[in-house]
């Protein structure tokens, strides 16, 4: 007998939120409540699983090719200097690996176009070791820089722009002349396309070309054996402190830049975004939360001769209050379900439907030109999931405190005397 008064108001609520003929519009409301938070819950889920997808490109993505921390000089420094850098380098807490790079800007050019691009001379051997430039590379490979003295490896953007393909030829040129007596000549060499990369960042398939670090040095006549280092750190959003760290230590001979120069602004303009964007979102479902107690306090106003009938038979106001909270609870886990179910869809189909709509109606969500990728990418994270969960169940919750309090205040005799 004591579980009864708790059964009953859980079948009562399970009745009101159930279609039935003589509760219609406490059905309809009903409904409307639950598609409120269905949709929010979905909108919001899968917003932050776009966010989260940004995030992630640009941590494992771009981050992970260009380099975290870069110690570059403009003097010709002997191969001692630079092992004592290393050293003092290593020495510095946060740093993973380094690795040898000769960075000058150059001009690539074939028959039907040119371009102004960065070039990166590298040991193809010890680059992994600060990028991962090898896992974007859609043909050929990066081992070939090595077997191929003068190959190149260029972005999809360019080599589409240039007309070439692996197996091909473009010209580098240098920004020295070589001086003669009758006129001044453009320092160049041709270089076999030996592999084609794809990040998705226009600054990166359209303006940065590799080449070995024998060639590099000999094509812009360098004396040094490099000019750079390039630094991986074990927190990439922690390479400015690092590169603070490097400066002091350092000679002055040497300068030292971060990522946070060339993609820094992006970077915290994503998560800038998420923040806004996730409170927006959550006021959407605050009007889906708002939309409940409104619903609650019409169903009750429709249920006097019912909750009436109940008092008069012996139903305790503690009795009403825990229908109508077990309502609001229901409508609430109802909505939960529905909209976690959407949204985890969404969250994982929106990259093709984006791609789907952009095909049909000829048009592009993201340039690269002014976005660093070029698609919307997602990434489904378990911890926002609970938190939104969570969060929509407990506002609720705090719906159904109002209605069903009003709901539990209601007279018998008043209320059976207006019905």
């Amino acid at each position: 007998m004591s579980s009864a008064p708790l059964l009953i108001p859980k079948f009562i609520a399970l009745r009101y939120v159930s279609v039935g003929k003589r509760s219609h519009l406490v059905s309809f409301m009903s409904a409307i409540s639950i598609f409120g938070l269905s949709l929010g819950i979905a909108i919001l889920i899968t917003v932050l699983s776009v966010m989260n997808g940004f995030d992630q490109e640009m941590r494992e993505n771009i981050l992970g090719i260009v380099p975290h921390v870069t110690v570059s000089s403009d003097e010709n420094l002997s191969s001692e200097a630079w092992q004592e850098i290393a050293q003092t380098i290593y020495a510095s807490s946060g740093v993973l690996s380094t690795a040898p790079v000769i960075e000058v800007a150059g001009v690539v050019a074939t028959e039907q176009s040119s371009k102004g691009v960065l070039v990166n001379g590298i040991n193809a051997e010890l680059e992994p070791n600060v990028s991962a430039i090898d896992r974007f590379i859609s043909s050929g490979s990066l081992a070939s820089l090595e077997s191929n003295r003068w190959g190149i490896i260029i972005g999809e953007t360019l080599a589409e722009r240039l007309g070439v393909v692996v197996g091909e030829t473009v010209n580098l040129y240098s920004p020295l002349i070589t001086l003669n007596p009758l006129t001044p000549l453009a320092n160049f060499r041709q270089f076999d396309v030996v592999g084609i990369f794809r990040v998705g960042s226009q600054e990166l398939d359209n303006e940065l070309a590799i080449i070995n670090i024998a060639a590099a040095r000999a094509l812009f006549r360098l004396r040094a054996p490099f000019n750079g280092l390039r630094v991986r750190t074990t927190d990439v959003l922690e390479a400015d402190t690092t590169r603070l760290q490097l400066a002091a230590q350092l000679p002055s001979s040497v300068t030292t830049a971060s990522w946070t120069a060339q993609f820094g602004a992006i970077y915290e303009n994503i998560r800038f975004s998420r923040s806004i964007i996730s409170f927006m979102l959550w006021l959407l479902v605050g009007v889906a939360a708002f939309n409940l107690i409104v619903s609650l306090i019409m169903i009750v106003r429709d249920k006097r001769g019912d909750i009436a009938i109940l008092r008069t038979l012996g139903a305790s106001p503690k009795l009403i209050n825990r229908i109508f909270m077990w309502h609001g609870c229901l409508i609430g886990a109802i909505g939960i379900v529905i909209g976690l179910v959407l949204g985890i869809i969404g969250s994982l189909q929106i990259t093709n439907l984006a791609e789907f709509i952009e095909e049909v109606f000829s048009i592009q969500f993201l340039s690269a030109e002014v976005y660093p990728i070029d698609f919307l990418p997602s990434q489904l994270s378990l911890v926002d999931v609970s938190l939104v969960i969570l969060g929509v169940f407990v506002l609720a919750l705090l719906a159904t405190l109002y209605p069903a309090r009003k709901a539990a205040a209601i007279q018998p005799a008043e209320a059976l005397r207006t019905e």
